[in-house]
């Protein structure tokens, strides 16, 4: 998959890389990641020479059908891993499972930890079960990155993706050994997620917004849902008054 799509990846839109270095050569360890477009999981492992394991959902792995098949076939060949996401709870604990075992296997493991992508570009709060409890249980160090305008290739609605050049930056690794042992502490899972959410801001540059994305996400498509109903009564009554006035 480096050949057959990190190659193309890197020859058609040339992403720019910094600190390269921060990644060790061989060993575990975390790459936590701000979230703004689907191809993040693409550009971050096409500029690095190591495999990195990123989760997704299991449902891109067990739709019937040889489409179904070629999907799953294409998650496992970029190093995905499958995670039942049906329960908040359970998907957590699937995918800290999952992140351990790439771990301890010495392998790098790739989290987002806003859970799921910007809705506007901006950076969210970090939620502290998975990347905090992974980076404790092991005593993996943490790699911040910031995937930069990788939500400009392909925004929302758009078929074909535009051709310009993303970045990415890679911190310093962060050590959380102080914390050895304190996984189940919610304080000290909070203070470890905030940590690392000050890197990537740092690093990105993004506005830093301190709700969860998955919330803004319920805003954005509330506030919408309320614009497209008074735009719907507004016309309602303009008919009203037209009709009124034959």
């Amino acid at each position: 998959m480096k050949v057959s799509v990190g190659v193309p990846l890197k020859v058609a839109f040339r992403p720019w890389v910094e600190g390269l270095e921060n990644v060790p050569a061989d060993g575990p360890a975390i790459l936590a990641s701000n979230h703004l477009s689907f191809s993040d999981s693409f550009f971050l492992p096409a500029v690095l020479d190591r495999k990195v394991t990123f989760i997704a959902k299991a449902e891109y792995f067990t739709t019937p059908g040889l489409k179904g098949r070629m999907t799953a076939a294409f998650f496992k060949g970029v190093g995905q891993l499958p995670v039942d996401r049906s329960g908040a709870r359970g998907a957590g604990e699937a995918a800290i499972r999952s992140g351990v075992e790439v771990l301890e296997r010495g392998e790098l493991f790739g989290i987002y930890p806003e859970g799921t992508r910007s809705p506007d570009g901006r950076l969210y709060r970090g939620k502290p079960g998975g990347l905090a409890r992974v980076a404790l249980a092991t005593g993996a160090p943490v790699i911040p990155v910031a995937m930069i305008d990788t939500e400009k290739i392909q925004p929302p609605g758009k078929v074909m993706p535009k051709l310009m050049r993303p970045g990415i930056r890679i911190g310093e690794p962060l050590d959380f050994s102080r914390y050895q042992g304190m996984e189940h502490d919610r304080f000290v899972l909070r203070a470890v997620t905030d940590e690392v959410m000050y890197e990537i801001m740092k690093l990105s540059g993004q506005e830093y917004v301190d709700i969860y994305a998955s919330a803004a996400k319920r805003q954005i498509a509330e506030a919408l849902k309320a614009e497209k109903l008074a735009e719907k009564q507004a016309q309602k009554a303009l008919e009203k008054e037209r009709s009124g006035t034959k």
